[in-house]
């Protein structure tokens, strides 16, 4: 009985080990499809042209003309502006002293009548 039971004992060690080594395989194979996926993903991320990032560039320069445009505009509308203020500001440092001078009389004009 003694040599049955050894047997017995070696063949379940044997189908543990069996069992142990498919596990193994099973749990290898996995991991090399899982490997060559990441390969194969990682190769195509780095391959394929990022069109969202040439939409964002085309966008932004669309978006940054349109304002630019804008931009001219009010700066041109301040410097006509400024140009019509200067020359409204020179026209009235011009009448002052012609108005000064007329005062100046009148005030006598009607000092004298007094």
């Amino acid at each position: 009985m003694a040599k049955i039971d050894e047997l017995v004992a070696a063949l379940q060690r044997r189908d543990d080990e069996k069992h142990k080594n498919c596990v193994l395989w099973a749990l290898a194979i996995i991991g090399a499809i899982a490997a060559v996926a990441g390969i194969a993903y990682a190769v195509y991320r780095y391959l394929t042209p990022d069109y969202l990032e040439d939409f964002d560039d085309d966008f932004d320069d669309d978006f940054d003309d349109f304002f630019e445009d804008d931009e001219e505009e009010d700066t041109e509308e301040k410097e006509e502006k400024e140009e019509k203020e200067e020359k409204e500001e020179k026209e009235e440092k011009e009448e002052e002293p012609d108005t000064k001078p007329q005062e100046a009389e009148e005030a006598k004009e009607a000092s004298e009548e007094e």
